[in-house]
């Protein structure tokens, strides 16, 4: 996740693709200009991803400053092994704090894999 994050601020495209199971990879990316200035990530959470693991997730909120303003991304990505590496799935967006832990647990999010 690190590795991705830090290809988006440097604008690496072909790394992001390469990172990308290929059932899922879109057939190209757009990294033109404007793309936000990228000011920092967090892991929220994170879920499997041993290395007997077929897959694992990670929860991640990643800041960001376009045309003057600031905002965030807050995403649950989904990663599985292909040909030895971890590949990007897909992602959902993260729920608000108050919202039901999407692990399952019964609590709120902010009380279970928010507070990890």
């Amino acid at each position: 996740m690190r590795a991705r994050y830090c290809a988006y601020v440097r604008g690496d495209a072909a790394f992001l693709s390469a990172s990308w199971h290929s059932r899922t990879r879109p057939p190209g990316l757009d990294l033109a200009p404007p793309q936000p200035e990228w000011l920092g990530l967090v892991i929220r959470y994170r879920r499997g991803g041993a290395a007997g693991d077929a897959g694992g997730e990670v929860g991640f909120v990643a800041r960001y400053r376009l045309d003057g303003r600031t905002g965030e991304v807050a995403e649950l990505s989904r990663f599985e092994r292909e040909d030895g590496a971890w590949r990007y799935v897909d992602g959902v967006a993260l729920p608000g704090r108050n919202a039901p832990c999407p692990c399952g647990s019964g609590r709120k999010f902010k009380r279970c894999c928010d507070a990890q």
